[in-house]
């Protein structure tokens, strides 16, 4: 608080904003790197259509964002630049109660014994797209994780078979990532901002080419005369109910069946790229995950994905729009401003990660991630309902492929990350040699 008793902010790059937002969607981790050595945990960034960000990577800080009263840090407004593809009723957008109802509906599919379900699905598709690959030659695969993982969340969520059903929905979402995912397409939302990009007409052209196969998908699953003995998402969220009984709407499911999609898979696909990414610079220790992987054995294979999910995070930032003020670390942030916990930034705190650019799974072997300090799938109610699913996935996925293949570097030095609308991917895509 300043002299005159108005909200003050932290210090931040003084640059205008808009060449703010281009640093930002061009390399958002050299940024947040950059300014954290400048001006310490705390620090102020202005994004173009996003408004006052203020980073935070103490973890108290982050502790006092994620147990915070939701009514106060508002996630689904932070995260408004997801609304042009979701929809208005993705569970992403939103807040306070509807948020809850929703959370509730969807969470029971991704965990337990549902989710355990799935780990044949997933080991069949995985084993069939690694036989596929060429040997001997260089090779991208993450283009191919995300052909895998899309079609193990394509089967797991809709039930699909093979058929012109699962071919036409897999063209046409491909085809919505591949451009919504293109560098240049972020300058829309940027320049634009999210609400006047959903009315433009070109864009719902795009978006009603993946909405005409959901929607027929929903309307001939409401038909099935055996939706009770189906055990795929979305017939588990036909049969759900709301507190007063009734149903999910076709549009509410359709905007939480594309965020299943979206987020379940290109994700997911870019964590085991990076994994294999830092495995294939660290022999040993893919002869250990190797060796262990052969005998059944899942502690190393755990801490690998800890370990890549923690030195690699596939987001950067995760963020909660203040709807009154509050004091952080000694800021008094006024209502409007977003606060914005940095997984980058908490993941490479030397105090809690020594040494902490090196790719080390020991560090988690015997020693469980911290709830405030170990966040790829952001934190308290908000928690990325989908991160255990993404977890057993990985492992699915990884222990499949060191069983059936050794992979070497096709190229000697590691690759750095690159900005992919929202996420951070490897530069060259992990290109490796397949043995």
């Amino acid at each position: 608080m300043n002299l005159n008793g108005t909200a003050t902010l932290p210090p931040g790059p003084r640059m205008p904003p808009a060449l703010q937002t281009a640093t930002w969607f061009g390399n958002a981790q050299w940024m947040l790197a950059q300014c954290a050595a400048r001006f310490g945990d705390t620090f102020t960034l202005r994004i173009l259509n996003e408004g006052t960000w203020v980073v935070l990577s103490d973890p108290d800080h982050v502790r006092q964002v994620f147990t915070g009263d939701p009514r106060v840090f508002h996630a689904g407004e932070g995260n408004q630049i997801l609304l042009p593809v979701l929809g208005e009723h993705s569970v992403l957008l939103l807040d306070e109660g509807a948020h809850i109802e929703q959370r509730k509906l969807l969470l029971p599919p991704f965990h337990g014994k549902r989710m355990q379900r799935y780990g044949e699905l997933m080991a069949e598709i995985a084993a069939a797209e690694i036989e596929e690959w060429p040997r001997g030659q260089p090779y991208r695969l993450r283009p191919r994780m995300q052909a895998m993982t899309l079609e193990i969340i394509l089967r797991a969520v809709l039930g699909l078979g093979q058929g012109e059903r699962l071919v036409r929905l897999r063209t046409e979402l491909r085809r919505l990532l591949d451009m919504v995912t293109n560098p240049r397409m972020m300058l829309f939302p940027a320049l634009l901002g999210p609400e006047r990009l959903v009315r433009m007409k070109l864009f719902q052209r795009d978006i009603a080419r993946v909405d005409g196969p959901i929607y027929e998908e929903i309307a001939e699953r409401r038909r099935s005369s055996d939706l009770a003995e189906r055990d795929d998402i979305l017939s588990l969220l036909l049969q759900a109910r709301y507190e007063d009984s009734t149903p999910m709407s076709d549009i509410e499911l359709r905007d939480e069946l594309l965020t299943l999609l979206v987020a379940g898979h290109e994700t997911t696909a870019t964590a085991l790229a990076w994994a294999v990414e830092r495995l294939i610079r660290h022999p040993d220790k893919l002869d250990r995950l190797t060796e262990e992987s052969r005998a059944g054995e899942t502690e190393y294979l755990d801490a690998v994905i800890t370990e890549t999910l923690r030195l690699r995070p596939v987001i950067s930032v995760v963020a909660r729009r203040l709807t009154e003020p509050v004091e952080i670390g000694g800021w008094e942030l006024p209502a409007g401003v977003t606060v914005t916990p940095s997984i980058y930034l908490v993941h490479r705190r030397p105090d809690v990660y020594p040494d902490p650019e090196r790719f080390l799974p020991e560090r988690f072997i015997d020693n469980p991630p911290g709830t405030y300090t170990w966040i790829p799938f952001g934190g308290g109610v908000r928690r990325c309902l989908g991160g255990a699913f993404a977890q057993f996935e990985m492992r699915v996925v990884l222990a499949e492929l060191v069983r059936r293949r050794r992979l070497e570097p096709a190229r000697a030095e590691s690759e750095p990350g690159k900005r992919r609308a929202i996420t951070e991917t490897p530069r060259h895509n992990t290109e490796v040699i397949v043995r």
